[in-house]
């Protein structure tokens, strides 16, 4: 299971208009064990895109019950569904949210992307709400992540 912290990098950047350095706040989504490494592996991924200095000025834990990303997609959205459980001994219904993030050009994309993927699931579901985010990037762990030194795989 991802163990997911949402990090916000401050930084310095030159307005366009009118060549003025302005203070901004990006967000990140991080897959790590701690929060120790979760600031470690940001900075490892972000320092090659940063001009400049920068400084972690946030992290927090996520919970992020599943993602569903696509190459298409420019921005990261956030879905609240509910999962419809029947209690055997009230005999009544039992509404367990879950949040999920969607990787989609829209909001009307990210219904659709959503849907596509919960399509295999048993169980009833609702979706409460879907939501714009200020994510933008997502670091789950991978081959590379895992590897510290750049030795080839055998």
């Amino acid at each position: 299971m991802h163990n997911w912290f949402e990090c916000k990098i401050q930084y310095e950047k030159i307005a366009t208009e009118d060549g003025k350095q302005k203070k901004t706040i990006d967000t990140y989504l991080v897959d790590a064990l701690s929060f120790t490494e979760a600031e470690a592996r940001l900075i490892k991924e972000v320092t090659p895109y940063m001009t400049g200095e920068f400084t972690v000025s946030n992290i927090k834990r996520s919970r992020i019950y599943e993602i569903f990303d696509a190459p298409e997609g420019d921005r990261w959205y956030r879905a609240k569904v509910l999962f419809i459980i029947l209690d055997e001994e009230k005999g009544t219904e039992k509404k367990v949210p879950s949040n999920m993030l969607i990787q989609a050009s829209d909001i009307q994309s990210a219904l659709v992307r959503l849907n596509e993927g919960m399509k295999g699931t048993m169980s009833d579901y609702e979706i409460a709400s879907i939501s714009d985010t200020p994510i933008l990037d997502i670091f789950p762990y991978g081959v590379d992540a895992i590897k510290e030194d750049n030795t080839p795989e055998q």
